[in-house]
């Protein structure tokens, strides 16, 4: 069963990450474009040879954007099919697709959003390339502590579930978790190595087209995964009962 459902999963992922790669290169490229061209600009009046492209521009939007993102969106994929399997049937009453859209909204939040109010996505010439391992640790510190607070939160509503209802449950665990966040937010150090001259609209519409990237990727497997499980259960359903009464 679980095996079918890593399946499943990675195929809901690889037709995510198709969607994902159409979305980014009609609103993500552009930017990447405008920000290389800035950082150009900005090394010839500097003085400075232009650095050598091992890669071309073409390749890179073309065959190695669509390759991270559907590699990205199968592993998502498979992951997200994991987590399913462990939570269904742990969420109260839900079903196939409530359970797998409630993951989705849950994962989309604790692995995106909150370490994105806190590192959020920079364009090329954003950022000293020796700081990069740096920066990469803290990001991953985040969405570690995140995901770690929203297990905690889903728990924490579980136990306050019979207590107070549903809604105030769910009330409280929020709470806690936007608590964990500004604690762990405040404990971080911050990162700000945007050019004071860098346009602030490429960078706005950057960082909104990369969020545009996950969210395509996180709504297409929470709405997709939800809607193959509940269809590979039915069927399942279905044949034990032509099974018993044959």
């Amino acid at each position: 069963m679980v095996g079918k459902l890593l399946l499943r999963g990675m195929l809901v992922g690889l037709i995510a990450g198709i969607l994902a790669f159409a979305f980014a290169r009609v609103y993500g490229e552009p930017q990447v474009d405008k920000a290389i061209a800035f950082e150009e600009q900005k090394a010839q009046a500097a003085g400075e040879a232009p650095e050598e492209e091992i890669v071309s521009r073409t390749t890179q939007a073309g065959i190695g954007l669509a390759t991270g993102v559907l590699v990205y969106g199968a592993a998502l994929g498979g992951i997200f099919s994991l987590v399913f399997a462990f939570a269904y049937g742990r969420l109260g009453s839900l079903g196939p697709r409530g359970t797998s859209a409630l993951l989705a909204v849950l994962g989309f939040v604790a692995v995106i959003v909150i370490p994105g109010l806190k590192y959020p996505a920079n364009p090329p010439a954003v950022g000293n390339p020796e700081t990069i391992g740096y920066r990469t640790e803290l990001f991953f510190i985040m969405i570690l502590v995140s995901v770690a607070a929203m297990v905690a939160a889903v728990g924490l509503a579980q136990r306050l579930w019979k207590q107070l209802g549903a809604w105030n449950a769910a009330i409280v665990a929020a709470l806690a978790y936007l608590v964990v966040f500004a604690l762990v937010k405040a404990a971080l150090p911050n990162i700000n190595e945007v050019p004071e001259d860098f346009s602030a609209m490429v960078l706005w519409q950057f960082r909104v087209a990369s969020l545009g990237i996950q969210l395509v990727l996180w709504a297409v497997i929470g709405l997709a995964f939800g809607a193959v499980v509940e269809r590979q259960l039915a069927t399942r359903s279905q044949g034990g009962l032509a099974r018993r009464y044959a």
